[in-house]
């Protein structure tokens, strides 16, 4: 590979509990087990350097004991930060419920990572050969916002757009703006169906390529995906399995997705590796389940025979 996977993200951490299912309001639930982890952007980069890929973090991060903890897990992952920690709050949380069925609920409590200086993005330079990943919650925070928007209309890699669950919360103008500088758009069945008010997955593929001019990827759990471009949408199968924990599944799409295509594999290819890791990632618990470039390979393997 020559190119690297630039996330201009956040990475924060999550406080992952399993419950049997979701308190009423004002009501208590006894969590199963509980452990803090890092998390958001993180599980995209470490899904990416797992599958081979050079990883580069460009985003905020605090000096606190979380920021401590996120650094120390990226190191470990072999991903390069770009920023010095930054000066004022911590690292952000996340708290994590994970019921019986293996769906979760976020709460966000955000810190450090919220507030990416437009100064401090702008020396991250990038070359053709980089895959620029770029969430929708960086959109929703004012000085993440206003870096991006400064520096993506210059940046030379490709770019991955994530938009999030939170995507119908943007900025339509905002929103428009950092469409006009995407290559892929890769987001959910749910986000997809916000983002384009159509229902049914395929033409919601369709419609957010043909308003971006850019490929749509729209992630359907066990199904797979769907791939829409140049005026046409085709079905990438997926591998169903029994899921023990959901979470990251979306992170673990992206991140092997973008190492796939660093890597020189097409579109397609890319995504059914992506598939592949997806359904690996939710077999196990934790957030950042990504398996490894090794495991997507003899998973591919086995279910071809």
């Amino acid at each position: 590979m020559t190119g690297r996977l630039v996330h201009t993200g956040q990475v924060i951490v999550d406080l992952v509990m399993r419950v049997g299912e979701l308190p009423p309001r004002g009501g208590d639930v006894l969590a199963g087990s509980f452990g803090l982890s890092p998390g958001g952007g993180f599980n995209v980069m470490a899904a990416a350097a797992r599958s081979g890929a050079p990883v580069v973090y460009a985003g905020a991060h605090g000096a606190g004991r979380f920021g401590d903890q996120v650094r120390a897990a990226l190191q470990e992952e072999g991903i390069t930060v770009a920023q010095p920690p930054a000066d004022g709050p911590d690292t952000g949380i996340c708290v994590v419920l994970v019921d019986a069925g293996g769906e979760r609920t976020f709460v966000t409590g955000t810190g450090a990572e919220g507030a990416l200086r437009p100064e401090r993005l702008s020396g991250v330079e990038t070359t053709p050969q980089d895959v620029v990943y770029v969430s929708g919650y960086s959109l929703l925070h004012e000085s993440n916002r206003a870096a991006l928007l400064a520096w993506l209309p210059g940046s030379r890699g490709r770019v991955l757009f994530d938009p999030g669950p939170l995507a119908g919360e943007i900025d339509g103008r905002v929103l428009d703006r950092v469409l006009s500088t995407v290559d892929i758009l890769s987001c959910n069945a749910r986000e997809a169906r916000s983002l384009s008010g159509r229902d049914d997955p395929g033409a919601a593929a369709s419609a957010l390529s043909e308003r971006t001019g850019a490929a749509a990827v729209v992630r359907n759990g066990p199904d797979g995906c769907l791939l829409a471009r140049n005026g046409k949408t085709a079905g990438v199968p997926g591998f169903p399995v029994h899921p023990t924990d959901t979470n990251g599944a979306g992170d673990t799409h992206c991140g092997v997705l973008a190492a796939a295509l660093l890597a020189g594999a097409d579109l397609e290819t890319a995504a059914v590796r992506a598939n592949a890791a997806a359904a690996l990632s939710v077999r196990t618990e934790g957030p950042a389940t990504s398996p490894t470039a090794a495991e997507i390979d003899a998973f591919l393997t086995a279910s071809s025979s």
